[in-house]
């Protein structure tokens, strides 16, 4: 989350490096912290989360409340009720409709394992459902955008799928940050990588994001509604990788091909 520097907060009108008003980077970070928090944010703690002060927080509170992003409760704030909404528009955009949720609980059911939908679009790469429960919070194959693609089954299928000049843009604005001692933080041997997934049609990480976890995911035929192109992936202890990868890859493989 980006925050002001404690030292020197930018006035609610001022304009931020990226040419664009601070004012709405805040409301999102405000948001962005209320949906990451385990329960109800006081103001006084966004506010120290922002880097701002308390009547710049409550500035920023009053439309965000207003139009039903968050909501008062007793100990402070939460999502609203635009939410749910906004993410059912979401599904409908990215083509999260009953047939792809059924690939997941079939994918789940078959494996034992959980499955994940994710998607590439905008320059952007974002795991967009799953079967995680909703209760479930952190990981790292979490709904949400994925910064850590170049780390990630899924990423792999996605980068792969696009044209050169549309991954370089993405790896020159992501670069290849080392998460683990496993990351592929080399241009040259991610290339390779890229190369491999495309002949073989299946990606793997073992315990490139998190050395206790592996992934492996395939493309999905054809587009999102949006035009994105999307991916199907489970995730496993690595301890499990070595017995379970051929069962797992021709689930996901079967899986794709009835898509």
């Amino acid at each position: 989350m980006s925050a002001a520097p404690a030292n020197g907060p930018h006035s609610a009108g001022a304009s931020h490096a990226g040419g664009g008003p601070l004012s709405v980077d805040r409301a999102l970070d405000v948001l962005d912290a209320v949906a990451g928090a385990a329960g109800p944010v006081p103001a006084k703690a966004l506010a120290r989360r922002l880097g701002c002060s308390l009547s710049t927080v409550y500035n920023l509170l009053g439309p965000l409340t207003a139009r039903g992003h968050l909501m008062r409760s007793g100990g402070g704030y939460v999502l609203g009720p635009q939410v749910p909404a906004l993410y059912r528009a979401f599904q409908r955009q990215t083509g999260i409709e009953e047939d792809a949720r059924e690939l997941l609980r079939h994918v789940r059911r078959a494996t034992g394992t959980h499955a994940y939908l994710s998607a590439v679009g905008q320059g952007r790469i974002a795991v967009v459902d799953s079967t995680l429960p909703v209760s479930a919070a952190g990981g790292p194959f979490a709904v949400g955008p994925d910064h850590g693609a170049h780390a990630t089954a899924h990423g792999k299928v996605l980068l792969a799928a696009l044209n050169r000049p549309a991954r370089r843009r993405y790896l020159d604005a992501h670069g290849l940050p080392r998460l683990t001692d496993r990351t592929i933080t080399s241009p040259e041997r991610f290339e390779a990588e890229l190369v491999r997934v495309r002949r073989e049609g299946l990606a793997v990480s073992v315990g490139e994001t998190d050395p206790a976890h592996t992934c492996l995911a395939v493309r999905l035929p054809g587009e999102g509604p949006d035009g994105s192109v999307r991916a199907l992936s489970v995730s496993l202890p690595t301890a499990d990788y070595p017995a379970r990868r051929g069962e797992l890859a021709s689930v996901l493989t079967r899986a794709a091909a009835g898509a």
